[in-house]
């Protein structure tokens, strides 16, 4: 063999014994251990940043498509709160623009509904455009004005000092009733909303309904829990969002911890 290949015996011996070793073998249980510890939440560039390796993405995307560690796709959203232009309303001062210097320079909101295997549930969070903190939620099992506006005063709670965010919402109801006017008016907050049927106007808000279906709602079967049982999800959701769920935009680091290397936070 080693004539016909003209090669060295040593060489011959050399790659003989390295024939059927794995040398992402290592990596492989690394990149599995990692996908279990995010709840198979995770993607391949997630996977690579808590890792900290030095092989490439096209690597790790590899050998997760080996391991059939598939994330799963989105599924379209269909709750929608409008009835009609019952209040006149504001202009869209956010104007897509979803980004933001400081914290509670701009926030946004929505409400959407999950399904739960006795009923729905309702989500109404309040999103920082900093760096996408919940920066305070409710979630019951009607999408109803006190819904909305229980979540406006702990948003506003957060508020230190003389803070005063702009808050973008899409054309919902629940933002044009008196009591949410009423709200807002108190904590000196301006309005900002979406144009009629504008679903992108509102897209931040949207993305995140959308990041927590998919890599929770949908794959861990919310459907199958009770109402209670999906409000406690929620509230485990929401506080791995904030503390642990990393984001390349924040140099991979959750909300909490990219405030906390700013030393804006404890």
């Amino acid at each position: 063999m080693t004539c016909l290949l003209a090669i060295a015996p040593s060489s011959y011996h050399y790659h003989h014994a390295r024939l059927g070793v794995d040398k992402y073998a290592g990596l492989r249980a690394e990149v599995a251990g990692a996908f279990a510890d995010s709840k198979g939440r995770y993607g391949y560039r997630r996977i690579k940043a808590v890792l900290k390796t030095g092989v490439s993405e096209k690597v790790v995307r590899r050998i997760m498509a080996e391991e059939g560690l598939v994330a799963h796709a989105p599924k379209r959203r269909r709750y929608s709160s409008y009835e009609g232009e019952t209040t006149p309303a504001p202009a869209n001062l956010v104007d897509r623009d979803f980004t933001a210097e400081r914290p509670n320079e701009k926030w946004l909101t929505d409400i959407s509904e999950i399904k739960a295997r006795d009923g729905k549930v309702y989500l109404s969070p309040m999103i920082d455009c900093f760096d996408g903190k919940i920066v305070a939620y409710t979630a019951g099992f009607s999408p109803n004005a006190e819904l909305a506006n229980r979540m406006l005063e702990k948003a506003a709670s957060t508020l230190p000092g003389n803070a005063r965010p702009l808050v973008h919402s899409d054309r919902g109801c629940h933002y044009r009733w008196p009591g949410w006017l009423g709200l807002m008016e108190r904590f000196g907050l301006t309005r900002s909303m979406s144009a009629k049927g504008c679903s992108p106007d509102n897209a931040a808000a949207e993305g995140f309904f959308g990041r927590m279906k998919t890599e929770a709602v949908y794959p861990e079967k919310w459907e199958e829990h009770t109402r209670n049982e999906v409000l406690a999800l929620v509230d485990e959701y929401i506080r791995w969002y904030n503390h642990e769920r990393i984001k390349q935009s924040l140099g991979w680091m959750s909300p909490v911890q990219y405030r906390q290397s700013q030393g804006m936070a404890a």
